[in-house]
Order: structure tokens, then sequence, then C-alpha cells
């Protein structure tokens, strides 16, 4: 990406924060993981996909979740528990018969973003599972309580986890 066109997506995003990344990579034609990284440094930072596994089950713990899969044909919601999981078969393995389960391929996730931002007149926090091509693979948003708030115990396990695994700044 040329050094104008980046410091145009960064002006944007410091303009527009809550924009859809996956909307915004599409119009710039750029990967959504440029999109995270132009959003102003207080608001992301990115830890190895070599994490990968040890998120999941941290993510695991924390009860009610919205997992989102936003692909260009359709976004889709799951809200409810993510499973604990294990690496077996070249895949991370939801270990669950019913509910949210599969088999992801973890070896293709680059990197982990802890990304906290305005979203439609809310504060909003997520983790979104970066591949190597830059894509989405999905994320993972805290939840909310009976106030529509961000739940304060999972935004506290989310901050543990980022301060754990996520550099100072994306890069």
């Amino acid at each position: 990406m040329l050094s104008t066109d980046l410091a145009d997506l960064k002006a944007y995003m410091a303009d527009n924060p809550g924009a859809v990344i996956e909307d915004v990579a599409r119009e710039r034609k750029v990967t959504p993981r440029a999109v995270l990284q132009a959003l102003p440094a207080t608001m992301v930072r990115l830890g190895p996909g070599s994490e990968f596994a040890a998120a999941m089950n941290d993510v695991a713990q924390w009860g009610e979740v919205t997992l989102i899969v936003h692909t260009d044909d359709a976004i889709f919601e799951f809200t409810g528990s993510v499973p604990a999981g294990e690496i077996g078969r070249g895949y991370f393995n939801l270990m669950q018969p019913k509910g949210l389960h599969g088999h992801l391929r973890h070896e293709r996730c680059a990197a982990i973003a802890f990304v906290e931002r305005p979203f439609m007149g809310k504060s909003s926090a997520f983790i979104a599972f970066v591949n190597v091509d830059g894509g989405i693979m999905f994320k993972v948003f805290v939840g909310r309580d009976e106030t529509r708030a961000l739940r304060g115990d999972q935004l506290q396990r989310f901050h543990a986890l980022r301060d754990r695994i996520g550099s100072a700044r994306a890069a």
C-alpha cells in the first residue's frame, strides 16, 4: 500500500472508527487486517496467531458471547458459550456435539486483534482472528448485560488476554 493511501486510510478510520471493517476493506481494496491496523493506536492491539488455541480456550470460559463470521455473502452470528477445543488432525476442534461446534484451521491464523472502539453509538470490544491472507476468520464480541452495556467480567477477561498476548501496537 502506498504511504499516501495508508495515511488516507488512517485518517478515515480516525474519523470513522465504528465503520464496518469488511466494508472499508472492500471499498478501499485493502485487506481487513490493513483496516484494523489503520484504527487509532488506542483502539487495537495485535498478538501472534500462534496463540489461537490459548485465546479460544480462554474465551470458552467467558460465558455467553457473540461470534460473528462475515463473508461477502452473509453475516452469521452465534450468541452463546464458545466451547473449549483441542488441536488434532490439523484442526482446532470445538469439543461439543451441539450448538457451536466444528473444526477450525488454526494454523492459518496469522494474528489476533483486540479491538475496542465505538460502534453504532455504543462501546464495543472484540477479538478478530486474522488469517494469513489478511482476512478475518471470525470475531468474538464481549457480551452485553441487560442494559446493553458491555459485561464487566468479560471486559476484564478481554483486557487480561489482550495484555497477555497482544503487543503494545498493531504492526
